[in-house]
């Protein structure tokens, strides 16, 4: 059985940067106070998280307006919906990972498309460019592409979890197969790929603010042009995003240790 992902996962520079990601998390998890306030550090980075996705969208609000549950904004709403909804997805990510992403637009799109069409695929043949990506594939060749990573996701592989991640990330937001809010849930699918295929099984690094500091766009549009070097340099980008979001995590659990 053929395994892509491994091809992707011995890239120039991926392993040491998957490597490098994976030698983060690690350190962070044998962080003293995790021992006790494990689920506080994933709900401020869960947060956190959600912030820097909603700004990757253009709508950048600050941790403490989230905090007084003064932002009103539907991306931002959506963000944070989205952010709490992985949590309750896991267990259902790798049995039916269509379902998951239908649930994960239906959240995070409320507000900002018809109802009719939440969790559904787009019709059309266009989709907005929020990256400056160039037009997106037609709503038959989107399916298609849901499909492949559908079964990506479900066939076994030797490649790190982290992988996984940076592919189906990639894919959902080149391909945008709903039409709103894929960056969103591109993000999230992310985070819950790390989490349920084990590198960060506490959710506790915040690998959005790290995809906020670094060039984002600059990287899918490496990714899209399906090259070696392209791919490589877009697995490379989630391993740093990951490493800086396990430099958040580490923030947070020093916060927590000052009291």
């Amino acid at each position: 059985m053929s395994d892509p992902l491994s091809v992707i996962a011995r890239l120039p520079g991926v392993p040491e940067a998957v490597e490098e990601a994976r030698q983060a998390v690690d350190r962070l998890y044998r962080h003293r106070v995790l021992r006790r306030a494990s689920p506080a550090v994933s709900a401020e980075s869960s947060l956190r998280g959600a912030r820097a996705s909603a700004a990757l969208e253009g709508a950048d609000v600050p941790l403490d307006v989230l905090r007084r549950d003064e932002a009103h904004d539907p991306v931002v709403q959506g963000a944070l919906r989205a952010s709490a909804e992985s949590g309750r997805l896991g267990a259902t990510w790798r049995r039916a990972p269509r379902q998951v992403l239908a649930r994960l637009h239906t959240v995070a799109a409320t507000g900002l498309a018809d109802q009719a069409v939440l969790g559904r695929p787009r019709a059309d043949d266009t989709a907005p460019d929020p990256y400056g990506l160039g037009p997106a594939p037609g709503a038959k060749e989107a399916a298609a592409r849901v499909d492949a990573l559908v079964e990506l996701l479900s066939t076994p592989t030797k490649a790190p979890a982290l992988v996984l991640a940076a592919v189906v990330h990639a894919e959902l937001a080149v391909v945008r197969p709903f039409g709103t809010a894929d960056g969103v849930v591109a993000r999230a699918a992310e985070r819950l790929t790390l989490v349920e295929y084990g590198l960060d099984p506490k959710s506790l690094a915040a690998v959005e603010v790290g995809h906020l500091e670094l060039p984002y766009a600059e990287g899918l549009r490496a990714y899209l042009t399906g090259t070696g070097d392209g791919v490589g340099q877009w697995v490379r980008q989630c391993a740093s995003a990951v490493t800086l979001g396990v430099r958040e995590a580490t923030a947070v659990c020093e916060a927590l240790q000052r009291g």
